[in-house]
């Protein structure tokens, strides 16, 4: 279907034609078209049933095609759209992301723009057709700056190793032109230090200028041209405060050599001018550096994508690369190498070291039929595994992309830092106007107020503003996903931090999730030969109870004997014969069928009444006792629940068992409240009842039937054991089925939303103090340099300091592994 996005007759009128999803009929056309016609700004609005299409007249000036795609989505359809990634250079600070966002949001079709300057990437939303890869370059072209679009996907990994080769080929040539600039400052700087303790030496004035004019005009060029593109683009920046400043002080010293000849030696600014752009440097290359310790997370990941696999075909081994690899392959790995795929262990057993990518500290035993994640490091065993997900499909290629999208997104406070960086430069300017017009009208000297105007243009600076959340965003989110905590975008992490009631879904979250035997009593012989006897007729069986029996037996090295005559009953039980005796094994009705006598029936009833499945087992017609399998509790689910009650968060267990069975359960974990009976519609509904009371509602779950409440909960929680729907629903996905990193991911959110306020504060408090200062004649324009370089970098590492974080009970088991 043809997409157009057309100007109008009249210029001020733009024109675009919407595909539009999800109308069975004329009526439904109808009722779009008349919801458009109602909408404010849309001037004409078509809609043509047999096309799928809208046909829409709006004045860009009172609507866009977001505002309009959510007309469309209010009157219940959709419209479809598409998502590109592209990386920007070139990028200062966060007026320059301003700028790229207003250049891409002027395309036609674009929804939604967000630039991350931290990341020095954009994300575009945009109406499928409506834009192409190639648009979008052009748009950041226009704004002045240089689009890197990605690779494709099968060339990934070469891209992102290229990328990271640029990267530090870029840090390593700003790390020469920076020595430069302090070579060539340092002179100036001691000519300077020196008249400040009283020792009167003096660089002849043609040596200031040897050393001046290069870092002002060579090494100093950056400045300049990022200037020029930002006013071009008829916005301002940090560049144009340096330039603005040290343009003044450098001029300034050629008028006093001008005007006094030799007499205007020791009183020119050359050193101010080349220390504030050394500084400036300085502040640059430190906070490169940082900002790589911030994305440290994603890159950790991202080696962990091996490049080739060993795999099995044609009878004969082969070494492809993995882009070659296809699901259902049989993919070998040795002891010690990294599992190139997910998929299932064919044959072979081993320990597999999932801790980077689950945050599990010990290697996890890995057996024929088990699961295995691509990324993991192998252990001493040979496996053979069979590819189930590959390329883009991969565990790991889900939580790089979960990652990236959680930092590449903006939190609510981002967006009004972001309002404010883009007046914040003309503001500045204005006050060092200001500055120049107060000193020169009360002091009457032209000196001192261009020297105050120069340190107010050089002390302020936006970077720290636009710096602060994304970079305690990416640090934060990563720091999480090491623990195996991914967080799905920023509003998840944002509400997060504001959860103070948690609902548990009962089976798979706090409980396993699978049968286990619990007890074994026998009435004759001893435990193992009952479940010798149970065990060895539920071979080859896949029936739960059947599995819980046969995992305890091999749990207890038991050795089970051939099986003859083997009948199955649906619902009630099996029969067989092993070495030459006949064995019963199931339910209290599979007995009576038999005509066999149960003993202590109510025993049973009891062990029953505590929701606990009771096989019974008999041989040649009389029992030999019972065995009781239950979906056992989680281990750390105490812990777990106690762990939130720190955290002051109120929790509610709901549950489809009986309410008997909730209660238990519920007490024997330390829930604050249990519910039980509650069907997957009326868990939501619950949910909605806590909203009401004011509630901020973290809901956890593992199945399909969870979908519903995760969705209506502020934030959804999936244990990592869970489907694929309930963790596409969620907001957070917990990466192993451990329930103490609930509230590990409550802490990450916290703790996350303290460093940006950490951040914000004295980026603020920086400028607030900093500029009055400036303006006052307390601070020379060297020392408002090496402010405004340390401003950036204070809030960077204050960010770096969240790479350490990690849940509280992780951390307990360090010390305690270390004592």
């Amino acid at each position: 279907m043809s997409v157009t996005a057309t100007a109008a007759t009249d210029a001020k009128i733009r024109t675009a034609g919407l595909p539009i999803r999800g109308m069975t009929c004329g009526a439904c056309a109808a009722r779009l078209e008349k919801a458009l016609t109602r909408a404010t700004g849309i001037t004409v609005a078509a809609v043509n049933f047999a096309l799928e299409r809208a046909d829409v007249s709006f004045d860009p000036a009172a609507t866009d095609i977001g505002s309009i795609t959510g007309v469309v989505r209010n009157a219940g359809f959709e419209v479809p759209e598409e998502s590109f990634s592209l990386g920007v250079g070139g990028m200062t600070c966060s007026a320059c992301a301003g700028r790229v966002e207003k250049s891409l949001s002027r395309l036609s079709g674009i929804i939604e723009a967000n630039v991350n300057i931290a990341l020095e990437r954009a994300d575009v939303r945009a109406v499928a057709g409506m834009v192409s890869i190639d648009a979008l370059a052009g748009a950041v072209r226009d704004a002045g700056y240089e689009p890197q679009v990605a690779a494709a996907t099968e060339r990934q990994a070469d891209a992102d190793r290229a990328h990271r080769d640029r990267e530090a080929a870029q840090l390593a040539r700003e790390k020469r032109i920076l020595l430069l600039s302090i070579a060539l400052s340092s002179p100036l700087v001691l000519h300077m230090a020196l008249k400040f303790v009283g020792i009167h030496f003096m660089l002849p004035m043609v040596v200031e200028i040897a050393l001046a004019t290069p870092v002002q005009f060579l090494i100093g060029a950056r400045f300049y041209k990022a200037a020029y593109k930002a006013l071009r683009a008829r916005s301002a920046n940090m560049d144009v405060l340096v330039v603005m400043g040290t343009t003044a002080a450098y001029a300034y010293s050629w008028y006093l050599i001008a005007t006094l000849g030799s007499d205007a030696a020791g009183k020119l600014y050359f050193e101010a001018s080349a220390v504030i752009i050394t500084l400036v440097l300085l502040g640059k290359f430190m906070e490169a550096r940082a900002k790589r310790g911030t994305t440290a997370a994603i890159r950790q990941l991202m080696d962990l994508r091996p490049e080739t696999a060993r795999v099995r075909r044609d009878g004969s081994e082969q070494q492809v690369s993995i882009g070659e690899v296809a699901s259902g392959d049989i993919v070998i790995v040795r002891p010690g190498e990294r599992i190139p795929v997910d998929g299932k262990v064919v044959s072979g057993q081993s320990d597999v070291d999932e801790a980077l990518i689950t945050g599990e500290s010990l290697p996890v035993a890995k057996h024929p039929g088990d699961i295995v994640t691509g990324g993991a490091i192998n252990g001493t065993g040979l496996l053979d595994i069979q590819a189930t997900h590959v390329g883009e499909d991969s565990t790991l290629a889900r939580i790089i992309h979960l990652v990236e999208n959680a930092q590449a997104g903006k939190a609510p406070v981002q967006r009004l830092v972001d309002r404010i960086s883009a007046i914040f430069v003309p503001v500045v300017v204005g006050i060092a106007g200001l500055t120049f017009v107060g000193w020169y009208a009360f002091g009457g000297a032209f000196e001192p107020a261009l020297i105050a105007a120069v340190s107010v243009l050089v002390i302020a600076c936006p970077c720290a503003l636009g710096l602060a959340t994304p970079t305690a965003i990416m640090t934060g989110t990563g720091a999480a996903a090491r623990s195996g905590i991914l967080i799905k975008d920023v509003e998840s992490l944002e509400r997060a931090h504001r959860l103070n009631a948690i609902v548990f879904d009962k089976t798979g979250t706090l409980t396993a999730g699978k049968p286990a035997v619990v007890e074994i009593h026998a009435f004759d012989g001893d435990d193992k030969d009952v479940l010798r006897a149970a065990a060895a007729v539920q071979q080859g069986s896949e029936h739960p109870l059947a599995r819980a029996m046969l995992e305890r037996a091999r749990e207890m090295t038991i050795t089970l004997p051939q099986v003859t005559a083997f009948q199955s009953r649906t619902g009630l039980g099996v029969t067989a014969t092993i070495e030459g005796q006949s064995i019963v094994c199931g339910n209290l009705a599979m007995l009576q069928e038999h005509g066999i006598e149960p003993i202590e029936p109510e025993r049973a009833e009891e062990l029953e009444s505590q929701a606990r499945t009771v096989v019974w087992v008999a041989r040649s017609g009389a029992v030999i006792g019972t065995i009781a399998i239950a979906d056992v509790l989680r281990p750390e689910a105490i812990d777990a629940i106690a762990a939130l009650r720190k955290l002051g968060a109120r929790t509610l267990m709901l549950s489809g068992d009986a309410e008997r069975v909730a209660a238990r359960v519920g007490a024997e974990v330390g829930v604050d409240e249990a519910r039980g009976s509650v069907r997957p519609d009326q868990k939501a509904q619950a949910i909605d009842a806590l909203r009401a009371e004011g509630y901020v509602v973290g809901m956890i779950g593992d199945g399909i039937n969870d979908a519903p409440a995760l969705a209506a909960a502020d934030v959804g929680i999936a244990m990592g054991s869970g489907t694929d729907i309930a963790m596409e629903t969620a907001g957070i996905t917990l990466m192993r089925t451990d329930p103490r990193l609930v509230a590990g991911a409550i802490s990450a959110s916290r703790a996350t939303f303290r460093k940006i306020k950490q951040n914000l504060f004295w980026a603020f408090v920086y400028n607030v103090v900093g500029i009055p200062l400036a303006a006052a004649g307390v601070l020379t324009p060297a020392m408002a340099g090496a402010a405004m370089a340390l401003s950036s970098v204070s809030v960077v590492s204050n960010s770096l300091l969240l790479r350490g974080w990690r849940p509280e009970f992780m951390r307990a088991e360090t010390r305690n592994s270390r004592h």
